[in-house]
């Protein structure tokens, strides 16, 4: 629901920001944790995709700021957007804030980052992009912003001071089993109880880190290729952020976002150009294979495809290796038990991010 007022409560205010989907999920079992120490976060949204819709299926309050600006795959309309977006958000966050008056301000948002440093209110950044595969970010928000909450294995490029280094995954923070239990019950009217089925995610390649617009992931041919294939398997469901052609409304999932991550976790296989879905796959016990152009630029995906061997990745000038590897994985005896014994370590060598990123909150408070 969106939130029809503003609390003037002697709490301590924690505005948490949102841009995305994923960091929903992200923040949600911290927010959690220090509603029970006695503190009263704030989500404050600008909708992206299936963001707001998300927060309504969770029932969660919220303030909405702004719509971002549609981007077509183009350097100068990735370009042009983010700019817009960020100067726009800069000003309303602005106008929020002095009346709002938060303790500390945190999330994925670069306007967090200006508006602390011109109020002078903490700002904790939350990222596990590499400064260099995500610079335009990165550069905008580093020098403004308090700290950079970052896995260990992530570079902030000359940032360092600035960081506080954990040892695991954002999406642990979420998809760890001591916080997230797969529930058939929940998608059983999508899917039946032993069906094999795959997930197919096409995004649109235009957020910041897109910049260049040379990115690319799934083309059309290659979809009809994957669906020739994997029909012969089982059910095949499509999620995309752009309009896709009628002829693959057969396809197209229909459910309410806040189910994802149990369908996900029944999945027998997912293919896509998201990094994040991949990653959630992966933690999850899914087997999944990323193809776009950011295959072996980031380090958390790095070490999960090749240390644990949750997923392959495999840029975009191969596409029969893809093609390939699903055959090789689908002829794997018992796949699924075999990835979720995978997955068990993962959760063995990494921290409770959630409660992690709690403590670093309270104490930048503090």
């Amino acid at each position: 629901m969106v939130r029809s007022s503003i609390s003037f409560s002697n709490m301590k205010k924690i505005l948490i920001s949102l841009n995305h989907p994923a960091h929903y999920h992200l923040f949600k079992n911290t927010v959690s944790i220090l509603r029970q120490r006695g503190y009263e976060p704030l989500y404050v949204i600008s909708n992206k995709d299936i963001l707001e819709r998300l927060m309504i299926a969770e029932n969660v309050e919220y303030i909405k700021l702004n719509e971002q600006i549609r981007r077509k795959k183009s350097m100068l309309s990735v370009f042009w957007g983010a700019g817009i977006d960020l100067l726009r958000k800069d000003y309303l966050l602005f106008c929020f804030v002095r009346k709002y008056k938060p303790s500390i301000m945190i999330g994925t948002d670069i306007s967090i980052t200006h508006i602390g440093k011109l109020r002078n209110i903490p700002t904790l950044f939350f990222n596990e992009d590499d400064f260099e595969i995500n610079k335009l970010a990165c550069m905008f928000a580093y020098p403004f912003v308090t700290k950079v909450v970052s896995p260990d294995i992530c570079s902030v490029g000359k940032y360092t001071r600035k960081k506080i280094a954990y040892k695991g995954y954002q999406k642990i923070a979420y998809l760890h089993p001591d916080y997230f239990s797969p529930d058939y019950e929940l998608i059983k009217g999508i899917v039946g109880k032993n069906e094999s089925f795959f997930i197919i995610r096409l995004v649109s390649l235009t957020a910041g880190h897109d910049l260049t617009g040379q990115h690319n992931g799934i083309s059309m041919f290659l979809l009809d290729n994957l669906i020739d294939i994997l029909s012969r398997y089982g059910r095949i469901f499509i999620t995309s952020e752009t309009v896709l052609d009628a002829k693959y409304d057969r396809y197209v999932l229909k459910m309410e976002p806040n189910l994802m991550h149990h369908l996900l976790s029944f999945a027998t296989l997912f293919i896509g150009d998201s990094q994040s879905m991949c990653f959630e796959a992966g933690l999850l016990g899914t087997p999944y294979i990323r193809y776009n152009d950011f295959v072996g630029k980031i380090s958390v995906l790095n070490e999960v495809e090749h240390t644990y061997k949750l997923g392959v990745g495999i840029p975009t000038d191969n596409p029969s290796r893809l093609l390939n590897v699903i055959e090789e994985l689908l002829s794997t005896p018992d796949l699924k038990s075999v990835w979720r014994e995978k997955v068990k370590q993962v959760y063995k060598d990494k921290i409770d991010v959630a409660k992690f990123y709690a403590d670093v909150i309270e104490n930048e408070i503090k």
